[in-house]
């Protein structure tokens, strides 16, 4: 006879080689590190010694880099690297909340998906279905336009756009563990299906959907930058990486810089996540020694 072993009783040892895994990755680790940089900036804007991101100064319109200006300054002479650093609170949130956003929605609902099967199962899916059946950025796009510019407008229509692929996500990890002999002697000893979902499921669909969140975040930050670029997001005069991009775009013979840093800094926290993603999709790969 062959025992049934609770999962939960391998979770420390499963913490261990999951540690061990993302230590020995070069690519998590530099992609950690980014992300705790931009993290950590936007965390220490407030104490920051760098002028207030609205303060302007009509003396150095469009200046470059300087002593005082280490990025230079904007059209109307507001500090660059001040807007970098306040810009990556907007950014970051909205990549953070938008993802919350979309997991407290779609797990759930791709949970539920899963357990019950029959006509709930097929409700779910073939909504899911639908919305998967528009492009994410088209989709976000038509719901910040429908809800209104503004930055939390913004995140509630990337969490949206993006739910759909925790639902189809959560559905599927369900519908697999569902099958393991330790979800049946749950069922034949009497245990609730709440007590199963809490106990069975959700732990175990637990890592993909952390990979997958982390991903997601950094698609959110492209999605929150691209509103913002559109006027949709986070709206002027506050700072917003996409925002200043928008603007820049009419002085990029002027002045480069104004464009230059806010490119750079998304192209590095995306890449930060999706390094950070890849590597934890590797670390909790059971099938990867």
């Amino acid at each position: 006879m062959t025992a049934i072993t609770d999962p939960q009783l391998a979770q420390p040892k499963t913490r261990s080689r999951v540690w061990r895994k993302l230590r020995a990755s070069p690519s998590a680790l530099f992609g950690a590190v980014l992300v705790g940089f931009f993290v950590l900036v936007a965390v220490l804007a407030p104490v920051l010694p760098i002028p207030a991101p609205l303060e302007t100064d009509w003396m150095a319109v469009r200046k470059g880099p300087s002593l005082a200006h280490p990025m230079g300054t904007d059209e109307i002479g507001r500090d660059v690297l001040s807007r970098m650093v306040w810009g990556a609170q907007a950014s970051l949130l909205a990549g953070v909340v938008s993802v919350l956003i979309a997991l407290f929605i779609g797990v759930p609902l791709g949970v539920a998906a899963g357990y019950a099967r029959g006509w709930t199962d097929a409700i779910i899916s073939r909504g899911t279905e639908a919305l998967l059946a528009a492009p994410f950025l088209i989709l976000a796009i038509a719901l910040a336009a429908f809800l209104g510019p503004s930055l939390s407008n913004a995140m509630i229509a990337i969490g949206l756009s993006a739910m759909p692929v925790f639902v189809r996500l959560a559905r599927g990890q369900t519908m697999s563990v569902m099958t393991e002999d330790y979800v049946e002697s749950a069922r034949v000893i009497g245990l609730s299906h709440r007590a199963i979902v809490w106990r069975y499921i959700l732990p175990n669909i637990f890592p993909p959907l952390l990979v997958q969140a982390t991903l997601t975040v950094a698609t959110a930050i492209i999605a929150e930058a691209s509103l913002s670029f559109l006027g949709l997001g986070q709206q002027p005069p506050a700072p917003s990486w996409g925002s200043m991009l928008n603007v820049a775009k009419n002085f990029l013979e002027q002045a480069p810089w104004m464009a230059l840093w806010p490119g750079i800094a998304i192209f590095l926290v995306v890449l930060g996540f999706n390094l950070l993603g890849d590597g934890l999709r590797d670390a909790l790969d059971p099938r990867e020694n």
